[in-house]
């Protein structure tokens, strides 16, 4: 069965539109800090509540097996309508950061009903060419994690107000059109009934035991570089007081920029395989966190530069472990698979952004950043092929 190209378009756009949910507080963190007197420190709290939901709901998923006993794009469609009214709670005048936190953790909840489950529907569309398939599904990811930023960025009299109402507005809109027009995937197998060995059993298989830990070592740097960008330039503005960088603006391109490598990546990957592309983007990123306390005495141009190449080699890598991910498991338990390696990922997530913001306010911010080169380290060492060890996928 000849799948319709108009199917591939449209999860990428229902995906773009659900996930500008993601940073949608993160665009407008001065806007919060100044209107519901918050400290500092919000960014990195809020951006992991958000996460922490995420992980609850993944689990939960995971735990049920949601998205291999019931359709995909029915799960998609409801966590994108209960997530995008969530998100407009932000818009109540007598919030707290308790409440904030609250409001940001259940869209984090519901947002697991929609990145890995996009995944899962591409997969069960696209059996060959995963990999250039989810690079364009991850792609959209990026963008909608950066258009926050650029709402903010781009219309500097666009009320606060504004880009969360216009979040929520385009991720109901993704959510109807995926429900609309994509339907279960010819490739889906249903799973009828609920395992809890099912857990346990996707780890047994080397294959995917060793793509799921080069995930989780990419995963430590990601979400930390993203949420730290306007930081790093602003650190770049203080020493450098002649310079003016639009910091939205700029954490709009260095983060969406990702999108374009995540669309190479899966091209490459066809050509030279997953595997080495996927360690070769994850080397690369590693470099760049080593280089990173020498990049604040480069030059406005090459600082930037330097930064816009971080932005694509940070992400470039994990459509590809999706990829390895999802043709190392069975398919009537793929949904849940790449469920629990999120789960798994995104909770590493929280790590790594609460140590940097431990070690913002302890140490020289232009060093902080050396501290996300461990993941990508561990990932590599995973990556390494074992004695008497070969994978025909990768």
């Amino acid at each position: 069965m000849k799948t319709p190209k108009i199917i591939l378009p449209i999860i990428v756009l229902s995906q773009f539109c659900c996930t500008s949910l993601w940073f949608a507080g993160n665009g407008v963190i001065n806007d919060l800090v100044l209107n519901f007197n918050l400290s500092a420190s919000a960014v990195g709290n809020l951006t992991s509540a958000v996460q922490f939901g995420f992980i609850l709901g993944t689990l939960i998923f995971a735990f049920l097996t949601i998205t291999d006993r019931f359709s995909p794009s029915n799960v998609f469609f409801i966590c994108g309508v209960i997530a995008s009214v969530i998100n407009l709670f932000i818009l109540i005048d007598k919030n707290t950061l308790f409440s904030l936190l609250t409001i940001r953790f259940f869209t984090g909840f519901f947002l697991a009903g929609i990145y890995p489950v996009g995944m899962k529907i591409a997969a069960d569309y696209f059996e060959k060419g995963l990999e250039k398939s989810l690079g364009f599904l991850v792609g959209a990811l990026v963008l909608g994690t950066a258009f926050p930023h650029l709402l903010k960025g781009f219309s500097s009299n666009l009320p606060w107000r504004g880009v969360i109402i216009i979040t929520s507005c385009i991720a109901l809109f993704g959510g109807v059109v995926m429900q609309l027009f994509v339907k279960d995937g010819p490739y889906r197998k249903k799973s009828d009934t609920f395992n809890l060995k099912t857990l346990y059993f996707v780890f047994k298989d080397k294959k995917f035991r060793t793509a799921s830990f080069g995930y989780f070592g990419h995963m430590w740097e990601l979400y930390a570089f993203w949420t730290f960008v306007p930081l790093i330039i602003l650190t770049f503005n203080l020493k450098h007081p002649n310079q003016a960088i639009n910091v939205s603006l700029f954490s709009f391109i260095i983060i969406a920029i990702g999108s374009i490598s995540c669309v190479f990546s899966g091209y490459i990957a066809q050509k030279i395989g997953t595997k080495k592309t996927a360690s070769t983007a994850l080397f690369l990123s590693c470099l760049c966190c080593l280089a990173s306390p020498l990049s604040f005495n480069f030059s406005t141009l090459l600082f930037l530069l330097f930064l816009l190449f971080w932005g694509m080699v940070v992400i470039a890598d994990s459509p590809l472990f999706s990829t390895l991910v999802a043709q190392n498991v069975d398919a009537k338990i793929k949904g849940t698979a790449l469920t629990i390696v999120n789960c798994i990922g995104f909770s590493i997530t929280i790590i790594s952004i609460q140590l940097l913001t431990l070690l913002k306010n302890n140490i020289n911010p232009t060093l902080i950043y050396l501290f996300l080169a461990i993941g990508p380290m561990l990932g590599l060492a995973a990556l390494i092929p074992k004695k008497n060890y070969t994978d025909a996928h990768y």
